[in-house]
């Protein structure tokens, strides 16, 4: 797995350097801030096809997340189905910011990380409330959210965080270029 430090990407790219960027963060993280010149493409709508399309002469490709964990997961993703020339950005947009490199500010969003705490949180309380006044078994409802909760912050994957991302108000636009890729048939929302 290779690993590159934003101010070389940068520098390759302002020298000349042709070469794709690619963001795999959800579409409301990207509209509140990101790399200039990057083309949105979603974990979950990532596929070898759509990079493939993006790419004309195998340049390589560098991936965005926030801070590293999600483009490691595009890499190997995308080095299991064959594909060579990925790179991962160390530190993500959060390093790409902070180096005070090129960016693209929007609308600022409600973070995926924030969202998943207060659903979590919120189907906890249910569940207490729930036990308590109408049957014993509603605890359960809070044992799973604080299993789900423990297996997110072991293995790094969170389905709460998932579905929460699929939901109508995280859709905020995939590039054009991307969205023909990766959804064919589907409108781009802006």
């Amino acid at each position: 797995m290779s690993t590159v430090d934003p101010r070389t990407v940068h520098a390759a790219r302002t020298q000349g350097t042709h070469c794709i960027f690619l963001d795999v963060r959800t579409p409301l993280e990207h509209r509140e801030v990101h790399a200039e010149g990057v083309t949105l493409l979603p974990l979950d709508r990532l596929h070898i096809d759509a990079v493939q399309a993006l790419r004309s002469n195998n340049e390589p490709v560098y991936l965005f997340c926030r801070s590293g964990t999600r483009a490691t997961q595009a890499h190997a993703q995308l080095s299991a189905a064959g594909l060579t020339g990925c790179h991962i950005v160390e530190g993500g947009t959060d390093a790409w910011v902070a180096a005070g490199l090129p960016v693209v500010r929007g609308k600022k969003g409600m973070s995926l990380e924030r969202q998943v705490r207060i659903a979590a949180g919120f189907l906890v309380v249910l569940g207490v409330v729930l036990g308590a006044t109408l049957h014993p078994w509603a605890f359960a409802l809070s044992a799973f959210v604080g299993t789900g909760l423990m297996f997110a912050g072991i293995t790094d994957w969170c389905g709460l965080g998932l579905v929460i991302a699929r939901m109508p108000w995280n859709q905020v636009g995939v590039g054009a270029s991307a969205q023909a890729a990766c959804c064919p048939g589907e409108n781009t929302k802006v």
